[in-house]
């Protein structure tokens, strides 16, 4: 049976757009995926373990299975451009912040319009005598409007003490900035600093510099006093891990990514219950081994897959289009060959109708003739009468992704972001995003006019 997947407070959802003082901020709302004619959209920033000197920039409908957009992207005039850290602007700009170097007292800024193509602008020295280490910058707007850089500072010899601060931008154009202030309660020898706020409480990412462990720590003020709250290997993370940056995803659940530079791998993480428990750590689909140290940044933008509810519809294999997605006898979901010669009975079978999401209006169900719902249990597809609880909801509940093909959907699921119902040997199921056009054709399908 699937665990049962727990909703975040009604103070955690999508991120919205607020403006206030010339800048671009978020706050916290209800959960949900955007409505029909928009789409979720998550870019992600990041160098690669080719190149320091280089900005990637990929993006994803679902915050899972991301596509190249530009690579490179960008390479400033001169340093590197590790730790690239990304948000959008009022000014309908997107401005990166990012290491210039491994050592010194600078960090970097460029522009772009469209997020591919960027602009340099500038190297902004941090005010602190005796900086030998200025890394790890972090965009945090926070809800009183201020935009903020968290960043990774120290005065020693070598690469290990740091403490993080903030400064503050002083002027909507992003040129002058605040004294640095130090974050208290967090170090020395905590890096990568990342923070997230919910509600009232600033919640703070962080890697223990001589455990190699990501820990955890809560303050009501951003500039702290911070309590840690989580140690050690808390979450399951594991150990020589770094870079955390958290993204929250359409169903109200929070994702993390961060960098596991001994293993070589790329990682992320759901949590439902505001940070107190984690999924098993999964690597990030064809770019784990390869970036380093991304950010995300999640937008609602024009565009999307939108379904007919209220009416019946088929589902037909992309890669097998002789098949429809049916419910056998076994109340088991299958792609079977449906045609105009086959039974009425088989017809029926392939049969549904599209519903708005028992878990979200903006995502979708599938009811077939006799009131069942398609659900996952066991991560199989079957069909179910509803008994009414959150987890039965949240199991029929399916959102809207392109498909390999043109014109083709694929359906993730709601309460397991990452997994899409995907035929294998003919069986329906609810699996991992892989990053291969197989997978992508096994879970694409083509919604046609119904068989009966």
């Amino acid at each position: 049976m699937n665990r049962a997947v727990r909703t975040l407070l009604a103070l955690l959802g999508p991120l919205l757009l607020v403006l206030l003082g010339g800048a671009l901020f978020q706050s916290t709302a209800s959960a949900a995926a955007p409505p029909a004619g928009q789409a979720t959209r998550y870019t992600m920033t990041a160098f690669t373990n080719s190149s320091e000197s280089n900005l990637y920039v990929y993006d994803s409908p679902d915050a899972t299975g991301f596509t190249l957009q530009k690579g490179p992207a960008y390479t400033p005039p001169s340093g590197l451009i590790r730790d690239p850290s990304i948000f959008k602007h009022t000014d309908g700009f997107y401005y990166l912040t990012y290491t210039t170097n491994w050592t010194g007292n600078t960090i970097g800024f460029a522009r772009s319009a469209d997020r591919v193509n960027w602009t340099f602008l500038y190297n902004y020295t941090i005010p602190i005598s005796g900086l030998t280490r200025t890394w790890a910058p972090e965009w945090f707007i926070d809800t009183d409007g201020s935009v903020n850089i968290i960043v990774s500072l120290t005065t020693a010899s070598t690469a290990t003490a740091f403490t993080p601060y903030k400064i503050t931008a002083t002027n909507s154009a992003l040129t002058t900035w605040s004294a640095p202030t130090q974050l208290s309660g967090i170090g020395p020898n905590y890096i990568d600093t990342f923070i997230v706020k919910v509600g009232s409480t600033y919640h703070a990412f962080t890697k223990n510099e001589t455990t190699k462990y990501i820990e955890y720590a809560t303050a009501s003020s951003l500039t702290g006093p911070y309590t840690l709250r989580k140690t050690g290997d808390w979450a399951g993370f594991g150990s020589w891990v770094e870079g955390p940056a958290l993204v929250q995803l359409d169903n109200g659940g929070w994702r993390i990514y961060y960098d596991g530079y001994r293993a070589g791998k790329y990682w992320y993480s759901d949590s439902y219950d505001n940070f107190a428990t984690w999924s098993t750590p999964t690597e990030v689909p064809g770019l784990s081994g390869f970036i380093r140290h991304a950010t995300v940044l999640k937008e609602t933008v024009p565009g999307g897959v939108t379904l007919p509810t209220g009416t019946t519809r088929s589902l037909r294999s992309v890669n097998y289009p002789d098949r429809y997605a049916v419910v056998r006898s076994d109340s088991l979901g299958y792609i079977d060959p449906v045609s105009t010669s086959s039974s009425t009975a088989v017809k029926q079978s392939a049969t549904f109708t599209v519903v708005p999401g028992l878990a979200d209006a903006n995502c979708y169900s599938f009811r077939d003739s006799s009131g069942r719902y398609m659900r996952h249990w066991d991560f199989r597809i079957r069909f179910d009468s509803s008994n009414g609880t959150d987890t039965f909801k949240k199991d029929a509940t399916y959102c809207a992704r392109p498909g390999a093909a043109s014109g083709s959907v694929r359906l993730e699921s709601y309460n397991y972001p990452g997994r899409y119902i995907r035929h294998y040997n003919y069986a329906l199921r609810v699996d991992p995003y892989q990053n291969t056009d197989t997978f992508r054709a096994d879970s694409s399908f083509t919604v046609v006019s119904p068989w009966a």
